[in-house]
């Protein structure tokens, strides 16, 4: 996008008008916006045409359109977060990272559809690759928004499973960095959750990425490190392990033989695939992973549950019977549990810092399968279970607070899913680049 914004071959403001026409055509079905601000984006993107044409662009991302998911506070929308309870709510500032992005010369277009406080109640989104199955979710605006080429680039955030799985349902490209490398500004309640990317691509995914960095990490922790104005080079893996996680056995057939044509690819290529069985180190580690669903759910629903009992204090109807959920699995936890799942984590996390000298990175399919059809809750019947997808793939990256970036490399049935590459915690940069070569080498998987 830069380079033909640079050579004049195309400006911020014609590039947006045809995100525009895209949003006009496919909004009515896929429904991943809550709210968009036309008018002050075609300002922003006529100052960022100006600036192109001077020569003086603020960032690589200068005139990007790029739409919000709708946790995060921004000036001029309000932050209504798919939850009754903050209906109208507008706090008039922007989340750090909206604020970097801004600043980088980004076009804040709109805020996208998030599930109801984040969580697993679903909003009005449909897959823009077939309107009966769920984009995923938290993040299920953002990542239909790029699926369905709305725009470049999106914000999403993650928990449990927010960015990764639904990058897989929509066939985005997604990074969810490390714990803390991007400052989540007023999000800072939960040990777990990150700010991430859906994008088209790896380089607008990096590149919006490092923008938002630029508001710095979270307290306590290093930013996003890497190239600011560049991406990560393509780069051969040393080796990669599969991970299987308790989610191997669920693996749909289809789905489980394109991703064994996809490890195949990456042994003909000569890069080592190391398997539990063979390998002491990586079957501890896994045999650690069991649960980690459950964790992440406990864990976030702790840290949540003091913010949550008030809110449906003063909003008794304002938050889902799925929402309120939270609290019994929270008083249910208690503080002892808490704590216990803390030091579950710790070891789990310590056993995959010792996969650092085995393999370089994990591998593993970024969801079960294809996007499941859409479900809601029944009254009088159990709930649905994973009415966005299952996250049992994405939990290990949240517990382990590491880096994953989603290759869209399979179609199943005619629908995508990802391939998604685990790294250690601040090697960003160096997971990107493998992605990027597994994009560039493995051809896609169609089955």
């Amino acid at each position: 996008m830069s380079t033909n914004f640079r050579d004049g071959t195309d400006t911020p403001r014609a590039y947006l008008e045809r995100c525009l026409d895209v949003i006009a055509q496919r909004e009515p079905q896929v429904r991943a916006w809550v709210v968009r601000n036309e008018e002050a984006a075609r300002a922003a993107a006529d100052a960022s045409t100006e600036r192109w044409r001077a020569g003086s662009p603020l960032s690589p991302v200068d005139g990007m359109p790029i739409g919000i998911k709708d946790l995060l506070e921004t000036a001029d929308m309000p932050t209504q977060m798919g939850c009754a309870a903050y209906a109208g709510n507008f706090p008039r500032h922007d989340n750090a990272a909206v604020w970097a992005l801004r600043r980088a010369g980004a076009v804040i277009l709109g805020k996208t559809v998030t599930a109801e406080l984040g969580g697993t109640e679903p909003g009005p989104t449909t897959n823009p690759f077939d309107a009966s199955r769920t984009p995923g979710g938290s993040s299920s605006g953002s990542a239909a928004a790029v699926g369905a080429g709305m725009v470049p680039a999106t914000v999403g955030t993650q928990v449990v499973g927010s960015i990764i799985r639904p990058a897989s349902y929509c066939g985005n490209w997604a990074l969810k960095p490390s714990q803390g490398a991007i400052n989540r500004g007023e999000r800072q309640a939960t040990s777990m959750s990150t700010h991430g990317v859906h994008a088209t691509g790896p380089e607008d995914m990096w590149l919006t990425a490092m923008a938002m960095a630029a508001a710095g990490g979270d307290p306590g922790h290093a930013p996003l490190a890497g190239p600011v104005d560049t991406t990560p080079a393509p780069s051969r893996p040393h080796s990669v392990a599969v991970m299987e996680t308790e989610g191997w056995d669920e693996l749909d057939p289809k789905t489980r033989e394109a991703f064994d044509q996809v490890l195949g690819r990456l042994e003909e290529l000569g890069c080592p695939v190391l398997r539990r069985g063979g390998t002491p180190p990586l079957e501890r580690f896994e045999r650690s992973l069991t649960g980690a669903v459950d964790m992440a759910i406990r864990i976030t629903a702790w840290e949540n549950h003091w913010r949550l009992r008030g809110l449906i204090a003063e909003h008794p109807d304002g938050v889902s019977a799925r929402g309120q959920e939270t609290l019994r699995v929270a008083e249910e936890l208690g503080v002892d549990g808490y704590v216990e799942l803390l030091d579950r984590r710790r070891t789990l996390r310590a056993r995959h810092a010792s996969l650092a000298g085995v393999a370089e990175v994990l591998i593993s399919p970024a969801s079960p399968g294809p996007a499941p059809a859409s479900s809601v809750d029944t009254p009088g019947r159990p709930r649905a279970p994973w009415p966005t997808g299952n996250p049992v793939f994405n939990a290990p990256s949240s517990v382990l607070g590491a880096p994953v970036v989603t290759v869209p490399l399979m179609t199943v049935d005619g629908l995508p899913v990802g391939v998604q590459v685990l790294g250690q915690p601040g090697a960003d940069a160096r997971v990107t680049a493998i992605a990027r070569w597994l994009g560039d080498h493995v051809p896609p998987v169609c089955v």
